[in-house]
């Protein structure tokens, strides 16, 4: 449910490799899944190897995991109510409930009623009434999900949407594969989705670019074996009746996310960690984004208000650099 296709090339401030006399190979390759586009760039001599191998992987999670396709794993328990989970699907949904916990319920995988109500899923847009909305809200309650051993519960006709995080639990196989393959300097954007496996093949670190909502680069990153993953309401939104509505739904009120905030980044060592959090960052604010940062302390953040401002996390004020005036978030 998050983030419009955006191309490598748009979101990555890379500089050209080195010219050695033995240069490093280099193998790229772009792959469509999970209704968008993925672009993967890795460097050595498995480098094709690896790629390979990743497409293979990408393909799998994406007929296991995603709504699109009627006979997926997530599809079938939506159907069903339940059912048996493979060891991949009770993984993401595992990490995504920890989410969940921890945020309040602002990262919710049982949106899935509301995603659709709103048509962000099927492009048919709707601004549903307060009725509507009352009615799916008792469905999208993550709390509605229930394990037991291998097998999975919905309870209250909850259904599963794991847009949210599936993502970046892809990107973390694309990278355990790529070291599998022995390619030991990487990075891979998957919908924009960034990860970083790494040094760049000259040493140098990898250059994130973070988007400005407004157009061009808010900022740009240097990342080290990281994740970088951006939720902003400008990334998919319909207008109707000289309104706009963007896709990232509150879970608590049925309606479009209105925190204060437009762009929230999240820079973390594990991708489905940053994918999840910058859905609940945006959708708790600043001021209990930053207590979520205080009290978990694992990963960094890049906001911006819809006044404006931008805010960083002490952790990145050595690596994030921007033409725009910023302010520094401390745990003091």
């Amino acid at each position: 449910m998050k983030k419009i296709i955006y191309m490598l090339s748009a979101l990555l401030a890379l500089t050209s490799l080195c010219s050695c006399s033995t240069p490093v190979k280099e193998a790229q390759k772009t792959v469509y899944a999970m209704g968008t586009v993925m672009e993967l760039r890795a460097y050595g001599k498995n480098a094709d190897a690896a790629l390979s191998a990743a497409e293979d992987e990408i393909t799998r999670l994406d007929a296991l995991l995603s709504r699109g396709f009627v006979n997926s794993e997530i599809s079938e328990i939506n159907k069903n109510g339940g059912g048996e989970v493979s060891a991949d699907t009770k993984a993401i949904l595992q990490k995504g409930i920890k989410v969940s916990d921890k945020t309040d319920g602002a990262f919710d995988m049982c949106i899935a009623p509301l995603v659709d109500l709103w048509g962000f899923y099927s492009k048919e847009y709707h601004v549903p009434a307060s009725a509507e909305i009352a009615e799916i809200l008792p469905k999208t309650d993550y709390n509605n999900l229930i394990f037991g051993g291998e097998s999975v519960n919905l309870k209250n006709g909850a259904e599963l949407d794991t847009g949210g995080i599936a993502k970046g639990y892809l990107s973390n196989r694309v990278i355990d594969i790529f070291k599998e393959n022995g390619v030991d300097s990487a990075i891979i954007s998957l919908g924009g989705n960034v990860q970083t496996l790494g040094k760049k093949a000259d040493g140098s670190l990898w250059r994130v670019g973070i988007r400005d909502p407004e157009g061009g680069l808010l900022g740009t990153l240097e990342a080290l074996d990281k994740a970088v993953i951006t939720s902003g309401g400008y990334q998919r939104f319909f207008e109707e009746d000289g309104k706009t509505y963007h896709h990232i739904i509150d879970p608590q009120t049925g309606m479009p996310a209105e925190s204060g905030l437009v762009s929230v980044t999240i820079i973390s060592s594990d991708g489905a960690k940053a994918d999840a959090l910058s859905t609940a960052v945006f959708v708790l604010g600043k001021d209990k984004g930053v207590t979520l940062w205080k009290n978990e302390g694992d990963f960094d953040m890049v906001l911006m208000t819809d006044e404006g401002n931008i805010f960083i996390t002490e952790g990145i004020k050595d690596t994030f650099q921007s033409d725009y005036d910023f302010s520094l978030i401390t745990k003091e």
